[in-house]
């Protein structure tokens, strides 16, 4: 519909509070889908905008932008939600020695910009694959008819230079994974009572991480 020598400006505005990451790869669609088209940044990823903030500006060939106008969006819109909603639960711990991390758990294709979405929120990442950290969980536990100290053993002759979690369902395995020599212990879905409990038996002598059922209260 658009001829190509209609020329045009386009604006970035924010329809909501919240933080904006991902601008250098939205703005990049922009530049792939028609290089004449010049982009400017009017705010730096980590910002904190509210509804009808100026985010960024492109200008050139009206069809070269629309061209690229969702696919750009939609990066915008996907990452900075993980930023806004990292940086709900960052605030949220502030003031105590807790971390956000975040989890592997990504959409193919896109785990590299998605953790860096989380950083931009101030949280922290996690393993970016299973070759940076070993997690032994439940299902690799049942394979080895539950016993945690094999595992261990097993995942440090293999690999000694990877640090070892262990995903913990009740306060026993939390203690067992610890004895075994474990560096991180992953409490799966425990209630506060059982997370008190096991942290004390665990007793400092491995990282604890809490993770399923967690809410932002």
């Amino acid at each position: 519909l658009i001829p190509p020598d209609i020329r045009g400006m386009g604006t970035v505005l924010s329809k909501a509070t919240g933080v904006i990451a991902g601008l250098d790869v939205a703005l990049e669609v922009f530049r792939q889908t028609n290089p004449a088209v010049k982009t400017r940044v009017l705010m730096a990823d980590g910002s904190e905008v509210a509804p009808g903030d100026m985010v960024a500006e492109v200008e050139g060939s009206i069809a070269g932008i629309l061209k690229g106008e969702r696919v750009a969006l939609n990066f915008l819109q996907h990452l900075s939600g993980i930023a806004t909603e990292t940086s709900r639960y960052v605030k949220a711990v502030q003031g105590t020695r807790a971390r956000i991390l975040d989890t592997r758990k990504t959409v193919p294709g896109l785990r590299e910009m998605e953790k860096y979405a989380v950083r931009v929120g101030g949280g922290h990442n996690h393993r970016f694959g299973l070759y940076d950290q070993i997690l032994i969980k439940d299902n690799h536990l049942a394979a080895l008819d539950g016993d945690i100290a094999t595992a261990v053993a097993l995942a440090r002759e293999a690999s000694p230079e990877l640090k070892i979690e262990v995903e913990a369902d009740t306060v026993e395995q939390a203690r067992a994974a610890a004895d075994a020599g474990a560096d991180i212990v992953l409490l799966d879905n425990m209630n506060c009572d059982e997370l008190r409990e096991a942290i004390e038996q665990i007793d400092g002598r491995a990282k604890t991480e809490a993770s399923g059922d967690v809410t932002l209260e």
